[in-house]
């Protein structure tokens, strides 16, 4: 992956930002790739960022078979203070995912083969997920005996139920492409020769889309498990007046009045 930047983790195209976190053809978590998107993912926390930026959409690619296979499981039992060193790899995690998931444009991935153990918890914590009828998550850590990071026990619960999560994760479920529809986990299947094409042009549709409703979408939602009806209900009431005295609002109903599809971007 290539682009703008010139760096082969993080590159912009058009108004989405690609970002790479894996590398080998299993997709292992990658140290150094880590660091540098939560840096890139940093400078998009608010929309006034990511406008200065132009980005509408971020994509979270790979390069090899597997979308994320976790971390590298022969690096945790050759070191020799295995709890010190896991506990580094999952803070440097925990980094990029916070900046991954509190960016305030929308998040894209395609989810090729398989998304396990740290992999399945980067599914759980983006905005829009596209998979193939080949597609398996699996939380993957109870067969190492470890317990999961990455979020995966804070956003699988929010996503499917508590019930259902317990049962995902003591029974280290493998979720196909099919549960993973009906679960609400992924949001749109693809052919398996075509995901990486469909995941790509979702990001760029996200991307011409009006980016700071749909970044007042997030943080509308990020906040529903937070608020009561009341506080809720005043948050998207000074959400939509922001949007409707906006460029965006203005163009959008604009673009009504003329009977044409709106031109948020140029």
């Amino acid at each position: 992956m290539s682009g703008a930047s010139g760096s082969p983790v993080v590159a912009q195209d058009g108004r989405v930002l690609r970002c790479r976190v894996t590398a080998g053809k299993a997709g292992a978590l990658d140290g150094p790739a880590m660091a540098e998107v939560a840096e890139a993912l940093r400078g998009l926390g608010t929309l006034e960022e990511a406008a200065d930026r132009g980005i509408g959409a971020v994509q979270l690619a790979h390069d090899g078979g597997n979308f994320c296979a976790g971390g590298d499981v022969r690096s945790f039992a050759a070191a020799e203070d295995r709890g010190a060193f896991v506990r580094e790899v999952a803070d440097l995690f925990h980094e990029m995912l916070e900046a991954y998931v509190r960016c305030a444009v929308p998040t894209v991935a395609g989810v090729q083969g398989w998304a396990a153990g740290a992999g399945m918890s980067l599914v759980l914590a983006t905005d829009v997920v596209v998979v193939g009828a080949s597609t398996r998550i699996r939380p993957a850590y109870p067969a190492i005996g470890f317990s999961p990071d990455g979020g995966m026990s804070w956003t699988l619960p929010r996503i499917v139920g508590l019930g259902r999560a317990r049962h995902i994760l003591l029974s280290d479920q493998v979720l196909s492409a099919e549960d993973m529809l009906s679960l609400g986990i992924a949001s749109v299947l693809a052919d398996d020769t075509e995901l990486a094409a469909e995941a790509e042009a979702t990001a760029y549709r996200l991307a011409q889309g009006p980016t700071a409703a749909l970044g007042r979408i997030k943080r509308l939602l990020a906040g529903t498990f937070d608020h009561d009806l009341r506080t809720h209900l005043d948050a998207e009431a000074a959400s939509i007046s922001a949007s409707a005295a906006g460029p965006e609002g203005t163009e959008g109903l604009t673009a009504f009045g003329e009977k044409r599809p709106p031109r948020f971007h140029g």
